[in-house]
């Protein structure tokens, strides 16, 4: 055996967990393919912030220090991450992608491209938005436009007075919509397939996601007339703005799609202020056009696809039978699918409650299942 445990990823999840472990007195073999801790905060826009306050986001053992803010921005998080990493005697071995997982005996191998890995237990700590997926839309090949992934936005300067389309509606679309809007670009559309319930960061001193930790266990039918009210009082009917109307409830809409709901940081100003239009669904592309669900043809400069990521967990686990249709793990934290003991997921989920928030619960659970099966509790 190469180690006891192997924790797949050294984001904020696979840190966690490392930090967990070697408090029982457990020493994990971390691997990533990445090249530094913190690397792929410090690739994110430049506007990004948390949506959870800096109280609701520290990982265990080790709080986010005050002088970031309530709202951590995407370069201090990446230097709490390496604080972190050196705080708990973390050494990830970077440059080692996993790419497929198999039962050895009573263990497990994991398949890297160079030397196979082995290990008693594996922590999957990869992260749920691992790999941008941009939708095949007809005539995609032959746009002449400028189309990129929401992944590849880096700040709004090279838009200024450009004729700009961001297609989706959800956190990552909105936030990358207001920043167009702020800085001066010429014209900003946002398409919407399914329509968003957005929600404000916080309800006076109150962060909303603070408020929704009581909801990712509690029935639809209950609380979503409360956040239906609160939406009406906080955010009002932007459907006057052009924003279709959600489906259904924030938690409703969660549980069905996956969908958490989008948190205001901008996108409701710029909707009122009229800088921002919401337009259909992208259905092709042709030639210098856009052509959307409704008919309308859009001729703009750039678009740029806020259309979601890939867990890409289907070569390494899929044929484990522990994902479910949307590629995320059936099981986290603590638990182990039947099919597949001594394997667990942290933070390859999308909760109401905050990622952060549940990496941290999901990172004690884990540790403390793995060092009773290993002997060590």
């Amino acid at each position: 055996m190469d180690a006891d445990v192997l924790v797949v990823g050294a984001g904020p999840a696979g840190l966690a967990v490392a930090a967990c472990l070697r408090r029982r007195g457990i020493e994990p073999l971390v691997v990533d393919r990445g090249g530094a801790v913190g690397d792929s905060w410090r690739a994110r826009y430049d506007r990004l912030h948390l949506h959870t306050p800096r109280v609701q986001s520290a990982l265990p053992g080790l709080r986010i220090p005050r002088r970031f803010g309530r709202w951590v921005a995407k370069d201090d998080m990446a230097a709490y991450l390496r604080l972190y990493a050196e705080h708990h005697g973390i050494r990830p071995r970077f440059g080692v992608e996993v790419t497929r997982l198999e039962r050895d005996g009573d263990g497990w191998k994991a398949e890297t491209g160079g030397e196979p890995l082995s290990a008693r237990q594996v922590v999957l700590a990869s992260g749920y938005n691992r790999e941008p997926v941009l939708p095949d839309w007809p005539g995609q090949d032959t746009f002449r436009g400028e189309l990129l992934h929401a992944s590849a936005y880096a700040g709004p300067e090279r838009f200024r007075g450009r004729d700009v389309l961001v297609v989706g509606a959800g956190n990552t679309g909105a936030e990358i919509a207001a920043d167009l809007a702020e800085s001066g670009a010429g014209r900003v559309r946002i398409a919407v397939r399914t329509p968003p319930n957005i929600v404000p960061r916080q309800l006076g001193p109150v962060p909303i996601t603070l408020l929704a930790m009581t909801q990712d266990s509690a029935p639809a039918w209950l609380v979503d007339p409360i956040n239906r009210f609160l939406q009406r009082v906080f955010v009002g009917d932007l459907t006057r703005h052009g924003l279709p109307a959600a489906r259904a409830g924030v938690v409703a809409q969660a549980r069905a799609t996956g969908v958490t709901p989008t948190i205001d940081v901008g996108l409701i100003k710029e909707l009122r202020a009229g800088r921002v239009t919401p337009v259909a669904a992208v259905e092709a592309l042709d030639g210098d056009d856009v052509v959307l669900a409704d008919g309308t043809r859009l001729t703009p400069d750039a678009v740029i696809a806020a259309t979601g990521y890939s867990t890409a967990l289907e070569p390494v686990v899929g044929h484990l039978g522990v994902l479910g249709p949307r590629g995320a793990p059936l099981v986290h934290g603590g638990h182990s699918a039947p099919s597949a003991p001594g394997l667990r997921f942290v933070g390859i989920a999308n909760p109401l409650k905050g990622l952060l928030f549940q990496i941290s619960l999901d990172a004690r659970a884990a540790a403390r299942a793995i060092a009773g099966e290993l002997g060590r509790s």
